[in-house]
């Protein structure tokens, strides 16, 4: 993504903001598909037990689903100048559906009413941030490399509290998270700003980042959202 960046040729306007325009689009689109999945299958018990597991355990395809879309996402990173951007697309809508699907099991841990508050919490907290960074005149570059510097930090605590089990330090982790990832949306949506105006990228390549930067601002406010729920979710 920073290949099309810190350039001094502009576009005008409209061009610019119909890229904006295309991100959100994509980013409404996979929010659309992966909420509607996670609640249809994360509803009804009989998905989850049909899908999920078997008589001896969770089944194959639990780990499919828990894994894969990571797979999906560095498949689209590593082969978004090669991929056609149909080929692109579809992966787009494979890893909104697999999302959804892992999310289903929101809905058998926490209460309807705080899913959809946490839901409108974390929209209020990604709309704010967005347009901080869209708005803003500071420089967000420094500060972004620091929010995954402190990601990776998230990462490995996360994968180290596994073990020890530890509740504050759980607690911790979940307050940082909240901060990184609001962060994370005022410096995206800056980079994708800087990109609109970007006038060396051919309509192939706009199309392909306005999908890619979709993607980006999805898994973003997917993350808020979920650390959001981990404070603030009643459990049923």
């Amino acid at each position: 993504m920073n290949d099309y960046l810190n350039n001094d040729q502009s576009v005008s306007s409209d061009v610019a903001r119909d890229f904006i325009r295309s991100v959100y689009t994509y980013m409404f689109a996979a929010l659309s598909i992966s909420g509607i999945i996670a609640y249809y299958v994360g509803t009804n018990p009989a998905y989850i037990a049909t899908l999920f597991l078997t008589e001896t355990g969770v089944s194959p395809f639990f780990y499919v689903v828990m894994f894969s879309p990571i797979v999906v996402v560095l498949a689209m990173s590593l082969g978004l100048e090669r991929m056609s951007m149909t080929t692109i697309l579809l992966l787009f809508l494979v890893y909104s559906v697999l999302l959804g699907l892992s999310l289903s099991f929101i809905f058998m841990i926490y209460s309807m009413g705080s899913i959809a508050l946490t839901f409108f919490a974390a929209s209020g907290a990604f709309g704010i941030m967005a347009v901080l960074g869209y708005t803003t005149k500071t420089d967000l570059t420094k500060f972004g490399s620091l929010l995954y510097m402190a990601l990776g930090g998230i990462i490995i605590a996360s994968i180290i509290n596994m073990f020890m089990q530890s509740s504050g330090m759980d607690k911790m982790i979940t307050y940082i998270g909240v901060f990184v990832f609001t962060g994370l949306v005022a410096y995206k949506m800056q980079m994708l700003k800087e990109m609109a105006y970007n006038a060396e990228m051919n309509e192939d390549q706009r199309s392909k980042m306005a999908l890619f930067g979709g993607l980006s601002l999805y898994i973003t406010f997917i993350n808020l959202f979920l650390t959001l729920l981990r404070l603030f979710g009643s459990r049923d």
